[in-house]
């Protein structure tokens, strides 16, 4: 792996097509720490389960329709889940 380069602060710099992105040393080494980790580990920290109140209280849901599952988000799941129509 190729080393990224170096800016005279300490920090790495990125860049593409007329432009340069300056990245902090700390979140390199915290990216460099989790490339050396093996996939299992990774993937074990990186799916973190969120509850979602009403939808995670079943263990599962069907319905008939599309309509009826939408009628059935907008009835019963807060707002802030996004589940309502636009």
């Amino acid at each position: 792996m190729e080393e990224p380069a170096q800016e005279k602060d300490g920090k790495s710099a990125a860049s593409g097509p007329g432009e340069s992105t300056t990245i902090p040393q700390d979140w390199l080494e915290e990216f460099e720490a989790a490339a050396r980790r093996s996939l299992e580990t990774r993937m074990r920290y990186a799916l973190i389960h969120t509850y979602k109140p009403v939808l995670d209280d079943a263990g599962y849901r069907s319905f008939e329709t599309m309509e009826e599952y939408r009628r059935w988000c907008e009835e019963n799941l807060p707002e802030w889940l996004g589940y309502g129509r636009v």
